[in-house]
């Protein structure tokens, strides 16, 4: 155990005081569990500080408050097991009470304590010195080892999310990966879209492109293939564009309120979506002759044919989102123009400039940006023989495989990074070398070697010894050795530099900053109000979906800046869910490649998965969470009964404070429970049944807290709370239903736990708490 301070209070106000200016103080109310687990050291961090409750004068007590019975947090729970105002309609009380542990543990623990303790998982509880402490998702790891582990003690109704998934946080987007996974285990394709186009409008495109990182944390990755997020993506995406009328429906409303948007590129177009959902009056300038940016121009068809990007121009227009092709904001318009036409701007123009890497011989050289968007004009010419890329993204990749589609009798392809450094995908390197493409890593850019008459013959590179600086900065070190890469064309993929001259002499040294980019805050907000700016335009060069990032930053900023703040979706209160037997498919399902020789440049590579395809995948999702199951039994006596949890600064309904995992979440820094105040209950027979392997010692593997009211034996009002089989203590509403108006029969009893258990998603060892839960339920109405 590790030192900390410690502090006998002498009032909740001292308590609540030293807890607030102490960086990880704890109370202690009872001490039976916390002492426990600082001993074992089964927590990531140990408190500095450990403030004693049971010291506070006046805090243990059983008050009749006429209607309601109020208890001390202090109380013990002998006390409360004891005490008469325990002994009637309140039974149940007195019975939780005494379930709990042994006398001896009974005597010190306290009401307060037992409600607010934490959970008894026994991955959570493993001790550091067996092995070392287990980082599980409720100490904030990234996954819960029951789902593929043991499980018998734990929830038969699924789990609570805990924190950010470890795909959704490496997702740029934020998008609930696990979620709308779990609606198209449901086959709710819709509400799997609607998931996805909270934060993304454009999945269809993203699932094409995207480096898909979220993968390389997928908690499969310790099992086999990770769960094929982009394919499912993809399917859903393609359903998206399918029923377009459906997802990018014109608004109902208009608010009056104008948005011009400067680009149209991804960030632009995710912008200029949500803007318009809200009513708002979108125009979009965009200097192409087609909108869609990077996707449009800068991706070789093969890898995202252009009819998705106009098919998704189509519907975006389809809400009644203006574009304006061919127009130079610049040249054709100034940026003044537009904002003295506007309410807000939204900054979007992407990065398309070269950049001058000061090398002999350079301007010889092609911009593999410009090779991606004139390719079809090198259809109608030959490419060189021996063509040389430089560059280690996806862009170096893209122009690799284009240049061999194109004829080059042989393509090398020269980077800085070191093959597990490069930036590009591990698939589109793996497809480039398919397709027979050199790469050599470790290698920088020297001089162009070109003969009399001005063609190039090669290359002179160095090599790299480093690419970063000891704090991770672009920084590249080169040793003393030299090589010739023989070649008739160089294309350089290194990089696009951002270009804000179109800003005009008014804005350009307003909004830059030092890298040359335009300055923008955590909202998107640039220095003049009411402009905003992202992608690349803001941040340099990157991904598509980190672009689609910052326009739905920018469509809040802009829409709440106009007076129209978008409300955030409903929070859900379903438990997580998976499939038991999906999780332990090891193998997971990709696109089918067309063969090597069949490919081509002007048709997709790959084939979606079908819709069946893609939920058979979405099946070996594990909805990672917390499957742990709620340890305390005064909590669902206290949720049956409807008490009030009184602390330090506000009164909070049982069925609230029983909403979180662990239920001091739910409080301030410093707030503690003070009080249990628990309404009397006339005319009503309640109980608390458990069941547990030792008597007198095991928490709840099922327990059942009821109270009914009956009137000429039928029963008018049930209460059913049930413990030991979810994460929180669940009340079983529908069997409650179920069972009002009418006389309690065994046939009854079935229908009740039928309608209890309707939504019950056993796992690998626990299926048996099914059975206890209906013997309870049977128990409670007498048979």
């Amino acid at each position: 155990m590790k030192n900390f301070e410690h502090l006998n209070a002498a009032s909740f106000e001292q308590a609540t005081q030293e807890l607030k200016s102490s960086k990880r103080g704890q109370p202690i109310a009872g001490g039976t569990d916390l002492l426990g687990t600082l001993k074992k050291n089964i927590l990531p961090e140990s408190p500095d500080l450990m403030v004693n409750l049971k010291t506070i004068p006046n805090a243990s007590y059983v008050l009749d408050q006429g209607d309601k019975v109020a208890v001390g947090a202090l109380t013990t729970l002998s006390e409360v097991e004891s005490d008469s105002a325990f002994a009637g309609e309140l039974k149940a009380v007195a019975q939780a009470a005494h379930s709990v542990a042994t006398p001896i543990i009974r005597n010190t623990a306290t009401l307060g304590g037992n409600l607010c303790q934490d959970v008894r998982c026994w991955y959570y509880r493993y001790p550091d010195s067996v092995g070392g402490r287990l980082l599980c998702a409720r100490k904030g790891g990234d996954q819960c080892y029951a789902i593929q582990g043991r499980n018998q003690y734990h929830s038969i109704m699924g789990g609570m999310k805990t924190h950010h998934n470890a795909c959704s946080a490496e997702c740029p987007a934020g998008t609930d990966i696990p979620a709308y996974m779990e609606k198209i285990r449901e086959n709710d394709w819709d509400a799997a879209a609607e998931i996805i186009m909270r934060v993304n409008p454009m999945p269809m495109l993203t699932s094409r492109v995207c480096p898909h990182t979220c993968q390389s944390v997928c908690n499969q990755c310790e099992h086999g293939d990770p769960v094929s997020i982009h394919s499912v993506e993809r399917a859903v995406g393609d359903y998206i564009l399918a029923n377009a009328g459906k997802f990018y429906k014109a608004p109902e409303i208009s608010t009056g309120k104008k948005v011009s948007i400067v680009g149209g590129g991804p960030a632009g177009l995710t912008a200029a979506y949500y803007l318009r959902k809200m009513g708002h009056e979108v125009t979009i300038y965009e200097k192409m002759e087609e909108a869609g940016g990077v996707m449009m121009y800068g991706i070789p068809e093969y890898r995202l044919p252009k009819h998705y990007v106009r098919d998704l121009i189509t519907a975006l227009t389809g809400m009644g989102i203006v574009i304006q092709n061919n127009t130079e904001v610049g040249k054709d318009i100034t940026l003044e123009e537009i904002k003295a036409a506007s309410d807000t701007v939204f900054l979007d123009t992407g990065a398309w400039k070269q950049p001058i890497l000061g090398i002999d011989g350079e301007s010889l050289t092609q911009f593999g940006l410009n090779f991606l968007v004139e390719v079809k004009k090198f259809m109608t010419k030959q490419i060189g023989k021996e063509v040389l890329v430089c560059g280690g993204g996806n862009v170096a990749m893209d122009v690799a495989l284009t240049a061999v589609r194109l004829g080059a009798q042989k393509v090398k392809l020269v980077c800085l990074e070191q093959r597990d450094e490069m930036p590009a995908s591990a698939e589109e390197i793996a497809r480039a070398e398919e397709e027979g493409v050199e790469i050599y890593n470790g290698w920088g850019l020297k001089r162009v070697i070109s003969a009399e008459d001005g063609s190039i013959t090669g290359l002179e590179s160095m090599n790299c010894v480093s690419v970063r600086d000891e704090n991770g900065r672009f920084s590249p070190t080169y040793g003393d050795e030299t090589r010739v890469f023989t070649s008739d064309c160089i294309i350089l993929a290194t990089g696009q530099k951002v270009d804000i001259d179109f800003l005009g002499d008014k804005y350009k040294e307003e909004l830059k900053n030092a890298r040359g980019l335009i300055e923008v805050g955590e909202h998107k907000d640039t220095r003049a109000p009411g402009i905003y700016a992202g992608g690349d335009a803001a941040s340099g060069p990157s991904v598509a979906i980190k672009a689609i990032r910052d326009g739905g930053i920018a469509a809040k900023s802009m829409s709440r800046y106009m007076g129209y703040p978008m409300e955030a979706p409903a929070a859900g209160h379903s438990f997580l869910k998976y499939d038991p037997e999906g999780i332990f498919v090891t193998k997971g399902a990709v696109e089918k490649d067309t063969p090597v020789a069949e490919r081509s440049l002007n048709v997709e590579d790959s084939t979606s998965l079908t819709m069946e395809e893609a939920a058979a995948e979405a099946h070996r999702c594990m909805n990672c969470g917390c499957y742990s199951v709620n340890a305390s039994d005064m909590a669902n006596v206290m949720l049956a009964l409807d008490a009030d949890i009184c602390t330090t600064s506000k009164t909070i309904p049982a069925s609230t404070f029983f909403s979180a995992m662990h239920s001091v979440e739910l409080l301030e820094p410093g707030e503690l429970v003070t009080e249990v105040q628990i309404p009397k209950m006339p005319g009503y027979r309640t109980g608390y049944l458990k069941m547990r392997l030792r008597e007198a010692i095991d928490f709840a593997i099922t327990a059942l807290a009821y109270a009914y009211k009956e009137e000429d034996g039928v029963i008018v009002d049930a209460r059913l709370v049930a413990g030991g089989i979810a994460p929180v203590p669940l009340r079983l509403t529908a069997a409650e239903q179920v069972l009002v108006g009418k006389k309690p029969t065994p046939a009854l009893a079935e229908e009740a736990f039928k309608a209890a258990m309707k939504d019950a998603c056993p796992m690998t060892e626990n299926s048996y708490k099914l059975q206890e839960v209906k013997a309870q339920i049977f128990q409670s109405l007498g048979f």
